[in-house]
């Protein structure tokens, strides 16, 4: 019974873990539109909440880490789980580290492009909160991960589609900006298209450990 108990905190953290790399993927959104429309106070309260949400995700999988080894729970996943929990974490590290580069380098970015860098950030995110239910199920239903995951690799391909678009843009329809300032907005394109990046990281991982379990 007490290591029933264990177990099912161990799945309330990662539940706890996963709200939280979803509300972090929201306010990166969030931020960009702030950042591109010049709602700056708005921008600076994502930064700051986000921010918080990353602190507060790696306490909460440092726990969950804890307690995976302590108890000696599920020995047979705990590589293929803490090898998810790090994937996770990485997007919410990944989220909190390119919005804060807009904070810091303040890229001037023209108002032409605001809509497909919009458009790019949807797509990156929807590939993160695509990837969430994929992870909770895999705790409670592993045979319907697979079928959770194609979204996934949907929203990325379109992101790295659009990000290829937006940078051929930059460097052949635009001859009024500076070589430097092309540079740049290829850079922060990068920032916004390697979330989604990281979210196919994540589902590869995911369905691998999904097979595992149903074999």
């Amino acid at each position: 019974m007490l290591l029933f108990r264990h177990a099912q905190k161990s799945i309330e953290l990662i539940d706890s873990f996963l709200n939280l790399i979803d509300q972090g993927s929201i306010l990166f959104k969030e931020g960009v539109r702030n950042y591109l429309y010049g709602n700056r106070e708005s921008f600076l309260s994502n930064l700051q909440t986000l921010s918080n949400l990353e602190t507060e995700a790696d306490i909460l999988k440092r726990k969950t880490e804890n307690i995976l080894y302590t108890q000696s729970l599920m020995p047979q996943l705990r590589g293929d789980i803490l090898k998810l929990l790090e994937e996770l974490d990485n997007i919410i590290d990944l989220a909190k580290t390119s919005l804060f580069q807009f904070d810091v380098e303040n890229p001037f970015i023209p108002a032409e492009l605001n809509q497909d860098l919009v458009k790019l950030t949807e797509l990156s995110t929807a590939a993160i909160e695509s990837v969430i239910p994929a992870a909770r199920a895999y705790f409670r239903d592993p045979d319907s991960v697979k079928e959770k995951l194609h979204r996934v690799y949907l929203y990325e391909k379109e992101a790295d589609k659009l990000a290829d678009a937006i940078k051929r843009k930059v460097f052949h329809d635009m001859p009024n900006l500076k070589l430097s300032e092309k540079f740049h907005l290829r850079y922060f394109t990068l920032h916004i298209e390697t979330l989604s990046d990281a979210a196919e990281k994540t589902a590869d991982v995911l369905s691998i450990m999904a097979i595992k379990r149903t074999i």
